[in-house]
């Protein structure tokens, strides 16, 4: 059975993850040639502070310093 893992930042509507569990679902049963049954799509929703890039935090203002070198 295909399991997708979506992590995306925290602020999604139940209808937006409604909306793209069934286009994931879909999209995993014309590529794969499963059941929809078989297809389980589980929603990991992170807040901004928990997730950074180049050593940034996504919560950090665009215009923050960027961080130090120790």
């Amino acid at each position: 059975m295909p399991t997708l893992r979506v992590e995306m930042f925290a602020g999604r509507t139940v209808g937006q993850k409604r909306a793209l569990a069934r286009e994931l679902t879909d999209a995993t049963v014309r590529a794969l040639g499963v059941s929809a049954s078989a297809v389980e799509v589980l929603f990991y929703d992170i807040e901004r502070s928990d997730w950074a890039v180049a050593g940034r935090l996504c919560s950090d203002p665009p215009d923050a310093p960027p961080p130090q070198q120790a």
